[in-house]
């Protein structure tokens, strides 16, 4: 009993650590990378971009595909996917040292603007949408909110892997140059580039009367120069060109200064409004109830300091399958629990024989749940269902035993005795139906690739139980039958 107990707690502790999901992990880890080439096509962004790095990539341990896609904004995005089952941190490496090889023969404004790696889990856990709904604030408005007041407080989110914005970009200064203006001032735009880079800069000053200072001076003053311009008025007074009459061409002379978005190539509506969507993506491995619960609850927190007309939304949740499957599930297995009680009540037709499976079926789908971690396993749908489908071999190791016991007793012996001497006839015979079992299902396991990862969780989940069954009825069924079980009055 105390054996059975501890098999009670030490699955029930399991059950709440280990993570929920609707399927196992069958998708294969994807790591994703992503280059900016500023003003190239999507050819140019293939040819200089794309093809170095998948040559690179090309041929990484465990890799099965890749795919590139490359839009005409000049952005590329490449899609690594490896075996399912490994470890998708050693994956993510393996692909970073690959693109440090590529880089270079990439050019030089891909390399400035810096390569981003990051794993991926294919589709969005949440998505919530913000909007204004009397139009008081715009795309730019909502997007650059969220990016500064609530996209690092999700992204700190346990479980959560990646947090995207969809809509208007960052802020940014938008230079709207006049080409006929800049060609008759003979300029060019990498000199407006270059001006900029140039002005738009933070200046350390150093300090005033630091050591070693001279005789009589008593403070020392840091210096703190004007940093980065703030303003379009500000950006429109950058000097390109000093001309030798002592006139300046100006910024504002050439081109026209506004703050906008960083990027117009993406926009987001809910039911026809403009919106910020907040696309949250989950960590391979984590707990996709735990994550969402919290990010629910972190947005429920941070839409309490919005300003005046802004609405939040809950635009997509991909947990609801998995709290409704589950609870179908559960449902499932309760239901089969009741059957097999019935079933046992009717043909031993005693309560006190019938409480003896009733207390081994928990033990032993519970139990089962101890070997989870040690194989990776999550609790899921599969391994709900396969739960489901042990009850009825579960509870025959605990009917065999009160059977025999009954026909001991009926016999003339006392319970103790009785649970004994049955045991020495049946021990064998349970241990058999052990190893039959598992010789049927522990197989399963050893089973690569998707199919493999299906078939596992389904069919251990079952020996698991089996196992531990077994076990229960070795030591706790007749342990049971030796106290419930009483001697049959004589007349």
């Amino acid at each position: 009993m105390v054996i059975a107990i501890v098999f009670v707690i030490a699955g029930a502790v399991m059950i709440l650590r280990l993570p929920v999901a609707q399927f196992p992990e069958i998708v294969p880890p994807q790591i994703q990378t992503t280059a900016v080439y500023t003003g190239a096509d999507s050819l140019t962004v293939e040819q200089a971009v794309a093809t170095p790095i998948e040559e690179q990539v090309n041929g990484a341990k465990n890799m099965i595909y890749m795919q590139s896609i490359n839009g005409s904004d000049g952005t590329m995005t490449l899609q690594v996917s490896f075996e399912v089952g490994t470890d998708v941190d050693i994956d993510q490496v393996q692909v970073q040292n690959r693109l440090a090889q590529a880089t270079s023969s990439l050019p030089t404004d891909v390399n400035n603007y810096g390569l981003t790696t990051q794993q991926t889990v294919g589709i969005p856990l949440l998505v919530f949408t913000i909007r204004s709904p009397k139009g008081t604030w715009d795309q730019k408005f909502l997007s650059n909110y969220v990016a500064i007041n609530i996209q690092d407080e999700l992204a700190r989110i346990p479980g959560i892997g990646q947090v995207k914005i969809f809509g208007a970009a960052n802020y940014a200064m938008r230079v709207w140059v006049a080409p006929d203006t800049l060609a008759k001032l003979q300029l060019t735009v990498t000199d407006i580039a270059n001006a900029i880079g140039e002005q738009n800069v933070v200046n350390p000053s150093g300090r005033l009367g630091d050591e070693p200072a001279p005789p009589g001076q008593e403070f020392t003053y840091t210096v703190r120069a004007k940093g980065r311009l703030l303003d379009a008025e500000e950006f429109g007074n950058i000097i390109l060109r000093a001309n030798p009459d002592g006139s300046l061409v100006r910024l504002k002379d050439v081109a026209r200064i506004e703050l906008g978005a960083e990027s117009y190539t993406q926009q987001s509506f809910t039911n026809g409004a403009q919106c910020a969507a907040i696309l949250l993506y989950q960590n391979p491995g984590s707990n996709a109830l735990e994550a969402a619960n919290k990010a629910k609850k972190k947005m429920a927190e941070l839409a309490q300091h919005f300003p005046g007309d802004m609405e939040l939304a809950l635009t997509l949740d991909t947990t609801i399958p998995i709290v409704e499957g589950a609870k179908e599930i559960v449902k499932t297995l309760l239901e089969a629990i009741g059957l097999v009680i019935l079933v046992v009540f009717i043909f031993l037709q005693s309560w006190r024989a019938t409480l003896i499976p009733i207390l081994t079926v928990p033990v032993s789908l519970v139990g089962a749940f101890i070997f989870f971690p040690a194989v990776g396993f999550t609790i899921n749908s599969l391994s709900l269902l396969g739960l489901v489908l042990a009850v009825g071999l579960v509870v025959d190791d605990a009917i065999v035993v009160v059977e025999a016991i009954e026909v001991k007793i009926e016999e003339g012996k006392t319970p103790r005795d009785a649970a004994l001497e049955a045991m020495e006839e049946v021990g064998g015979a349970l241990v058999a139906i052990a190893l039959v079992l598992s010789a049927v299902f522990i197989p399963a396991g050893f089973l690569v690739g998707i199919t493999g990862s299906l078939y596992r969780q389904f069919a251990l989940t079952i020996a698991f139980s089996v196992i531990v069954s077994a076990f229960n009825a070795l030591t706790l069924s007749p342990a049971l039958g030796a106290m419930l079980r009483r001697c049959p009055e004589r007349r």
